[in-house]
């Protein structure tokens, strides 16, 4: 009897272990069908919330992980998308839904330009599920831009490259553009003061020049000189009459 009854203990406590279970889970569904209709709303981040939610009620729930992954995914949040989503490769049992992670995987990568690593996870999900054309086609895109890169001399590195050339090319024109700037200040500060020193000089000038000085002479001296000057405009007429009417002389007949 007592083997009887330690028997229907464990069996009870079996069946109540099995309905804890399935009201955790009914519990989770219930935050996971509340964070799809968030998600169709693109109210990402409420979305987030209640499958975290979910995930506490139910650590075990692989739409859960999923579809975090996914609302992580639409916020570009794409290292923790990437770490749901690996999560949700390694609880699934179903091919689809590995195949749907190793996919999504490759798509976190493929945004931080990791073409390697995007090539290995389409290769898995492929691998998975073989008829999955949007994996083939951007493991094909993901080949093409790692050869790109491998002929562009280094990816990363030519473009940082060429970055800081830009920087240093931004860099020399602002100096030439300073420097010509300080040049033309310069010219113009010289003209002002050589303007400032042609105007002191002419002040100088007028300051040194002598002015007109009264006349001391009277009247009658004046009016003497200007007779004076006048007898003598006379002869000088005078003469240029003579000259003028003065004839020519020729050489000598000899």
């Amino acid at each position: 009897m007592r083997k009887l009854y330690l028997t229907y203990q464990i069996l009870l406590a079996g069946a109540l272990l099995c309905l804890c279970q399935e009201s955790f889970a009914q519990e989770g569904n219930k935050y996971i069908r509340k964070g799809n209709e968030l998600y169709k709303e693109k109210k990402f981040t409420d979305a987030e919330a209640n499958y975290k939610k979910a995930l506490e009620v139910n650590q075990q729930s692989v739409e859960g992980r999923y579809n975090l992954g996914n609302s992580l995914y639409e916020q570009k949040r794409y290292d923790d998308a990437r770490t749901q989503y690996a999560n949700t490769f390694k609880a699934a049992n179903n091919r689809d839904t590995k195949a749907d992670a190793s996919y999504n995987i490759g798509n976190t990568f493929m945004e931080g330009k990791k073409w390697e690593e995007s090539i290995k996870a389409y290769k898995e999900a492929l691998k998975l599920n073989p008829s999955d054309e949007q994996a083939r086609y951007n493991l094909a895109y993901a080949q093409a831009m790692l050869k790109k890169q491998q002929q562009g001399g280094g990816g990363k590195d030519n473009k940082d490259q060429k970055d800081k050339d830009k920087k240093d090319q931004k860099d020399q024109q602002k100096k030439d553009q300073d420097k010509n700037k300080q040049d033309q200040k310069n010219k113009d500060q010289q003209n002002k003061d050589q303007q400032n020193k042609d105007q002191q000089n002419k002040d100088k000038e007028q300051q040194d020049k002598p002015e007109p000085q009264p006349s001391k002479m009277n009247k009658q001296e004046a009016e003497r000189l200007l007779q004076a000057l006048g007898q003598e405009e006379n002869k000088l007429q005078d003469k240029m009459k003579k000259a003028k009417g003065q004839a020519v002389p020729v050489e000598k007949d000899w």
